[in-house]
C-alpha cells in the first residue's frame, strides 16, 4: 500500500515538475522576446534626430504663420478689456462673501 502511494507521489511530482519547466521555459521565451523588442526600439531611437531640433523647427513654422481663427487687430487694443479676467487687484476691491 505504501509503495503504491509513493509511486503515485513520484508520478504527480514528475508531472508537476514538467509543467513547472514548461512555465519557466515559456516565461524565458517571453522575456527574450521583450528584450528583442526593446533593443529594436532603442535602435530606432538612436536613428531618430533629436526631439529638440524637431520641436524648434515646428515652433518656427507655427510662429511664422498667423492663426486663421484669430482676428488681426488693426489699431490700439483696449487695455481695460483684460481687467474682467484678472480679478481684483487688492482685497478691498472684492465685496463678495464666499463661505
Amino acid at each position: 500500500m505504501q509503495s503504491e502511494s509513493s509511486e503515485e507521489v513520484r508520478s504527480v511530482a514528475g508531472a508537476t515538475d514538467m509543467r513547472g519547466k514548461h512555465r519557466i521555459s515559456a516565461e524565458l521565451k517571453r522575456l527574450e522576446q521583450e528584450t528583442r523588442f526593446l533593443e529594436e526600439e532603442l535602435e530606432q531611437l538612436d536613428k531618430m534626430e533629436k526631439a529638440s531640433a524637431a520641436c524648434k523647427e515646428m515652433l518656427m513654422n507655427v510662429e511664422a504663420k498667423p492663426d486663421p481663427l484669430l482676428p488681426l487687430t488693426n489699431g490700439p487694443t483696449n487695455p481695460t478689456w483684460d481687467r474682467w479676467f484678472e480679478g481684483p487687484q487688492d482685497s478691498s476691491g472684492c465685496r463678495c462673501w464666499i463661505l
